[in-house]
This record gives structure tokens, C-alpha cells and sequence, in this order.
């Protein structure tokens, strides 16, 4: 296995290598962004990928772990959606490493309460004031902004919101139609198959 560390696995070999490491690196989060948006997007849709999911939503407030907190089979299945279509376009190792370390990063920044000025980039990038839209606690007002790095999946699907008006306060996040979720981590494992 470990001859394979330094080879790009690829069925068809579509992957730009010529273009420089930061462009490489753009284009996979591009590519991740998409397939990881609409897994996100259809765990809203399909009652049993919310059951996976839900782990995600049930947490009160937004803070940067909070990013991380997933369900390990939603996770895989998120995951699978993102870099599949890397897989097969041949994507460097590299490549997929730098990746993985920006989707941490991200998955931090997009749920912190941290406040940094992003001007006119918030109508693009998926960032926290962006996301906090997408864990208001009802479907009605939360079915929006599912993308990890951009909103540019959800403008396809119709589903970017921002309104910067709107003060978003822990009474308004969770699960409303499930408020007594479980916030132990064996609880939540379990609890999507209940």
C-alpha cells in the first residue's frame, strides 16, 4: 500500500497537474465544494440521510468544533460526494492532503463566533454569517446555504440567503421539531436509528 502513497489513483486522467500547486488546490475545492453541497443539500431532503445528519443540527449553539461534530456515517457519505469525482479525475496526493487541511479549516471558521470582515466576499464564500442562516432551527428558515466553501452551488439550487438584518440567537438554533436530542456522543450515534 504504501508504494501507492505517491501515485495518483484515476480512471480517466482529467486532473490539470500543469497548472501551479495553488490553482490545483482551487480547483479541487471547487470540485469537493460541489459534490459535498449537494450531499448536504439531499440530507435535507431525504429522511434517512437528516437522521444522519440531524447530529449536526442538534447542537444549540455554533461555536468552531462545532463544524466537527457529524455523525461518522454522514461523514463518509459527505466525504465520498467530495472527492469521488477527484478520485477519478486522476487528483494528485498532494493535492487531496492540502484538501483535507482546508475543509478542516473551513468547517472551523464557517461555524465560529468569530467576526471578520469579508465585504462584498460573503455573497460568494460560505463563510460563518453566511452559514449561521443554514442552522436556524426550523426547515423553513434553514434549508439554505449548504455549501462548505462557496455559495455558488446554492445559487444554482436557489438555496443562498444572507440577510444581514437578521440577529441570530441560541433560542433560534437546534433541532425545533427535536428539542430533547440526545448531547452525549453515544446518544447521538444512536439516535439516527431510533
Amino acid at each position: 500500500m504504501l508504494p501507492l502513497v505517491g501515485q495518483a489513483f484515476s480512471l480517466i486522467d482529467l486532473w490539470p497537474s500543469s497548472l501551479p500547486l495553488p490553482l490545483q488546490l482551487v480547483v479541487a475545492i471547487l470540485i469537493a465544494d460541489m459534490g459535498i453541497t449537494l450531499a448536504h443539500f439531499a440530507s435535507h431532503r431525504f429522511q434517512s440521510l437528516w437522521k444522519l445528519h440531524a447530529v449536526h443540527h442538534s447542537s444549540r449553539r455554533l461555536y468552531g468544533f462545532n463544524g466537527l461534530m457529524k455523525h461518522p456515517l454522514h461523514q463518509l457519505i459527505e466525504t465520498v460526494a467530495g472527492t469521488m469525482p477527484l478520485l477519478l479525475m486522476g487528483v494528485p496526493h498532494n493535492i487531496m492532503l492540502l484538501l483535507v487541511v482546508a475543509v478542516v479549516l473551513q468547517l472551523l471558521l464557517q461555524h465560529s463566533n468569530v467576526a471578520y470582515f469579508s465585504g462584498p466576499l460573503k455573497y460568494i464564500l460560505a463563510i460563518n454569517s453566511v452559514h449561521r442562516f443554514h442552522h436556524l432551527n426550523t426547515a423553513k428558515e434553514g434549508d439554505v446555504n449548504f455549501g462548505l466553501f462557496t455559495t455558488l452551488t446554492d445559487r444554482i439550487l436557489g438555496t443562498a440567503y444572507f440577510d444581514s438584518s437578521r440577529k441570530i440567537a441560541i433560542k433560534d438554533l437546534g433541532i425545533s421539531s427535536e428539542p430533547d436530542y440526545p448531547t452525549h456522543y453515544m446518544g447521538q450515534l444512536l439516535q439516527p436509528f431510533k
